[in-house]
């Protein structure tokens, strides 16, 4: 009896693996199909051209989601540059884990951070990115403060995010609708010593689309 209860649970335990590894694949497909899909409009390299990415620079891509700008970034750092790729979301660092791997981009490193604090390594940064993600930070102040700290004199930090096509409330409000206004992003942000180096309140304006897209780049002083 306890040798055919063994078995049932290896057997189990293989269904279990074979099952997360399919799921797994599946997501890895899917998330192929999806960024090809979002590179016809996204337009990447618009929004990674102002970090002025070069060899040997570190660059921070906040609030990484799964890796669609961390994977662009990694080879156009490299040699000697390093991705830190963060966000709050496990499972999404997992599967960037993985494509990075598979994609032997041996210089991103994946960092769970928290709420109000990214959990930078020690050193440096020469750019930082937070795309899509501005919106949710729901506290903006600790991070901001973080960041600044943490990068060089003249370091870039571009930020592109949804907003509204007319008003907007306040960032409670706008965040509930995940969105917000540039002028109330660009006022948080130079508030925290950044100085805007360029803003364009329709960077990514699609028919059909609710949201306007807009696009600022700022430099540490």
């Amino acid at each position: 009896m306890k040798r055919i209860v063994g078995i049932l649970a290896v057997v189990l335990a293989m269904v279990t693996v074979l099952f997360v590894a399919d799921q797994a694949v599946r997501t890895l497909r899917t998330l192929t199909v999806v960024e090809h899909e979002r590179d016809t409009w996204q337009r990447p390299d618009d929004i990674l051209g102002p970090l002025s990415l070069s060899p040997g620079k570190t660059v921070v891509d906040l609030g990484s989601g799964a890796g669609y700008f961390a994977l662009k970034m990694a080879p156009r750092v490299a040699p000697g540059g390093r991705v830190l790729a963060v966000d709050l979301r496990r499972q999404s660092l997992a599967f960037l884990w993985i494509r990075a791997v598979m994609g032997r981009h041996w210089n991103l490193d994946v960092i769970h951070g928290e709420l109000d604090d990214p959990r930078l390594p020690a050193g440096p940064v020469d750019a930082v990115l937070i795309a899509n993600t501005y919106h949710e930070l729901t506290a903006a102040e600790p991070i901001l403060r973080t960041l600044f700290a943490s990068m060089r004199p003249g370091a870039r930090l571009v930020v592109v995010d949804r907003g509204p096509r007319a008003g907007g409330g306040s960032r409670a409000e706008e965040a509930e609708h995940h969105e917000m206004t540039a002028a109330l992003a660009e006022q948080e942000i130079n508030r925290h010593g950044f100085q805007t180096v360029m803003r364009d309140d329709r960077f990514i304006d699609r028919p059909g689309d609710e949201d306007l897209w807009w696009l600022m780049a700022f430099r540490k002083p």
